[in-house]
């Protein structure tokens, strides 16, 4: 290929290039992505009003279109706070929260997209919630009250993060890192508090058990009285008859026999006496 052709070619490139190149600048079609808002700026000045998702005609060299993702996002932060008690605890927590798309173009233009957001506001909203609800608290109640702390230094978040456009969704993890010496401390108080629920909890059942003997023991006892109370003469009177009744049909009709000093000697017997 000679040296002509090689120029018609880099020129047919740049034409093509600059082509591009103007329809690009020129082009009045936006499309905003799902999960995303077009905020629009007019030679810097932004529109009060983003753009849904969807196709949108813009004036070009004009407008400009800043996609912002309004989408859940997810930050993970660590710091070091005090607690009541003047114990030091590293605290980590995972924070999930968006930008509420209603106000999107309002929060990019003060802090500025989601990046920014995450950078400027929430980190440094997250260390200032987390360090002034620790301090409401004791090292031990950190940890046997970990919901109700988490609830509260979401709630602090959500005021904090309310005005900037920010919608917190959940505060997903918190966990507390305290010295060896400590963690040991808290584990045998914990130990120890378990241990005394236990034995209230055993007193509690042999208490019960005890007055369930006591009340069989008392059901018994005037089970018995009542059994008493209904013997009298004409019953033990029956009773004899009965004994005297059972004796008569076991007798074999047979009379006893009676021998020794002072005892006539009975003999009923016809086959033992004789006719002289």
């Amino acid at each position: 290929m000679n040296t002509k052709a090689l120029s018609w070619i880099a020129k047919i490139a740049a034409a093509l290039f600059g082509l591009y190149i103007v329809f690009s600048l020129l082009n009045p079609i936006r499309i905003v992505q799902s999960g995303t808002r077009g905020v629009i700026t007019t030679f810097g000045k932004v529109d009060p009003e983003p753009l849904g998702e969807g196709i949108h005609f813009v004036v070009p060299l004009v407008n400009r279109v800043h996609m912002i993702d309004v989408r859940l996002q997810k930050n993970e932060g660590k710091g070091v706070a005090a607690s009541r008690d003047l114990q030091q605890v590293s605290v980590s927590a995972a924070l999930n929260w968006r930008l509420d798309p209603a106000l999107v173009a309002q929060t990019f233009q003060n802090i500025g997209n989601e990046h920014a957001v995450a950078l400027r506001v929430i980190e440094p909203a997250a260390q200032e919630a987390t360090k002034a609800i620790a301090a409401q608290y004791t090292a031990e109640e950190l940890v046997t009250k970990r919901t109700e702390v988490s609830g509260k230094i979401r709630d602090a978040l959500e005021q904090r993060l309310r005005r900037h456009g920010v919608i917190v969704d959940s505060l997903a993890a918190v966990n507390y890192d305290f010295s060896a010496v400590f963690d040991k401390a808290i584990e045998a108080k914990v130990e120890a508090e378990q241990k005394k629920l236990t034995a209230e909890r055993d007193l509690e059942r042999i208490k019960v058990e005890a007055e369930q003997a006591l009340a069989k023991a008392r059901g018994e006892a005037e089970s018995l009285k009542a059994k008493r109370l209904e013997i009298t003469p004409d019953l033990l009177r029956l009773k004899q008859l009965e004994n005297e009744a059972e004796a008569i049909k076991k007798w074999n009709g047979q009379l006893p026999q009676y021998t020794g000093a002072g005892t006539p000697f009975v003999q009923l017997n016809g086959a033992g006496s004789s006719s002289k």
